[in-house]
């Protein structure tokens, strides 16, 4: 895609953004399993002058220039946890930041919870200098994982829970400057502590591996998102993170067992604002 085919993206991503506080697009509704349809894990979000990722697997970045938006634009990376379709694009990234045309200029967060930082350090161990970017323009922040946690940026606020999948899972809640709210859940099984972070938030993006007859330890349903959906009284529900089987699979149907508000079934570009 040519500088020239981005413009009209970039327009409409714009527009999106002015609709409301805050603003959510798809950029990976799939999983590790290669496919033309469904990018590995992440959503960008946008709130006031922010520009967040939330994960980033292997896609993207380019997923994010369809989207119209540039990697020098992001503002914070959060990541839910270390697996490679969680993370996979976060080299590539930081490396594309020290290209002269993309040279960042603005800092960037990387957020995460306990052992972010001894997970970047053996990163930058294999890759050294090529992912290293000046201190002034980069800063490492670690959540904690034994309880609910978070931090207060400028122009919005993130509240995290930790979630049941790896001992550095986390899930997040992101809160506009006029209290408009979305749940990033990550990778998880039923969470307490996941519906306590989404309460009346309006909208909740969450994992559904596989389908219902399909559950896995440490992995969510349809069903089992709908009912944290419902117990949590969001007011959208986005389903996302979706293993091959889903695409056959009756999935809102399945978690319509449980919730009986807005469902979203995530695909890659998908975009809500408000």
């Amino acid at each position: 895609m040519t500088a020239g085919d981005r413009g009209p993206r970039r327009r409409e991503a714009a527009m999106m953004e002015a609709a409301g506080d805050l603003s959510v697009v798809v950029l990976g509704s799939g999983t590790c399993v290669p496919s033309l349809r469904r990018s590995a894990c992440a959503v960008y979000m946008a709130t006031g002058g922010a520009r967040l990722l939330f994960d980033m697997g292997p896609g993207t970045m380019r997923r994010l220039l369809e989207a119209g938006t540039e990697i020098s634009d992001i503002t914070h990376i959060f990541l839910s946890h270390f697996h490679p379709d969680h993370t996979g694009e976060l080299v590539p990234f930081l490396f594309g930041n020290k290209y002269p045309d993309l040279r960042r200029r603005s800092p960037l967060t990387l957020a995460g919870g306990r052992g972010l930082a001894d997970f970047f350090a053996g990163l930058t161990r294999v890759y050294g200098k090529w992912i290293e970017l000046p201190p002034d323009l980069f800063r490492i922040l670690e959540f904690d994982t034994s309880g609910p946690d978070g931090c207060r940026f400028e122009g919005f606020r993130v509240d995290t829970a930790p979630t049941v999948h790896n001992p550095e899972s986390v899930a997040f809640r992101v809160t506009g400057s006029n209290g408009r709210s979305a749940v990033y859940s990550g990778d998880t099984d039923f969470s307490e502590a996941l519906i306590r972070l989404a309460r009346n938030a309006d909208l909740l993006i969450c994992e559904a591996a596989l389908p219902d007859p399909m559950k896995v330890e440490k992995h969510l349903t349809p069903s089992l998102a709908g009912e944290i959906a419902r117990r949590a009284a969001v007011k959208r529900l986005m389903l996302t993170h979706f293993y091959p089987p889903c695409d056959t699979a009756d999935i809102r149907g399945q978690c319509r067992k449980a919730y009986d508000g807005p469902i979203l079934i995530a695909e890659d570009l998908m975009a809500v604002a408000w």
